[in-house]
């Protein structure tokens, strides 16, 4: 049998502890502001998202809190302010799927309730290269009448027609690619490279939106996510205070 050093033991500890603090995430922080630039694909920024971190609180092992994300445009003139719970357990980090909107969906519902889908993303403690996630799926609608259950894959059918505004989103085929350090003004980290398709059916009359992406973000364990990318543009943090 192979002999498991003092010291290997302590690195496994270590390293398990880490990965199951809930703490580090920069959305789970009291008071934490981060700054999100928008770029389109020329690179060029287009505007930003501010989200604030508060109600943080621990209980039967899950640690959330609640984040109020405001946009501004590329001249500094705010725009919607939406709210959203971000959550953690045992290390997973749950990400509401409002806060990975496409930004002009996301400055148009605003103010939409939430009427089907799971609506989280989840980013496992311990995610290696070469694993594939779970898909996610969320619905919004600004109309009195919520859309029918969700049904077929990979996720919800568009929502029927019947007033107001509505928005289903699906992610999925998510890959973890391998590793790859990111730098950003706001600093450098160790990230996991994901890869994933995004649809996004957007409704206002009788003929909805519909649109299909390939996504690349970049997730530091601990942290969150730091950069995304599509033939659309990019985000990346450029601001922790």
């Amino acid at each position: 049998m192979k002999k498991v050093t003092p010291i290997a033991l302590l690195l496994f500890f270590t390293l398990a502890a880490w990965s199951q603090d809930c703490s580090q995430y920069l959305l789970l922080q009291q008071n934490k502001t981060i700054e999100t630039t928008i770029f389109n694909k020329k690179n060029e920024p287009i505007g930003k998202r501010v989200s604030t971190v508060s109600n943080v609180s621990t209980s039967g092992g899950v640690t959330s809190a609640t984040i109020a994300t405001q946009i501004f445009d590329k001249k500094g003139v705010p725009g919607s302010t939406s709210t959203s719970t971000i959550k953690c357990t045992g290390g997973a980090f749950q990400l509401d799927m409002k806060l990975v909107l496409p930004e002009g969906q996301a400055e148009k519902m605003s103010s939409a309730r939430v009427t089907g889908g799971d609506g989280i993303l989840e980013y496992p403690a311990g995610m290696k290269a070469g694993d594939t996630l779970h898909s996610a799926n969320i619905v919004l609608s600004t109309s009195n009448v919520p859309p029918p259950p969700a049904a077929g894959a990979p996720g919800p059918p568009p929502p029927p027609m019947f007033g107001g505004s509505n928005l289903s989103m699906v992610i999925w085929d998510r890959k973890v690619e391998g590793k790859e350090s990111v730098t950003t003004p706001a600093g450098t980290w160790n990230c996991f490279k994901i890869s994933f398709k995004s649809r996004v059916s957007y409704r206002t009359g009788p003929i909805p939106v519909n649109r299909t992406t390939d996504v690349t973000e970049w997730f530091a364990p601990g942290v969150g996510v730091i950069k995304t990318e599509s033939k659309d543009g990019s985000t990346a943090i450029t601001s922790i205070k």
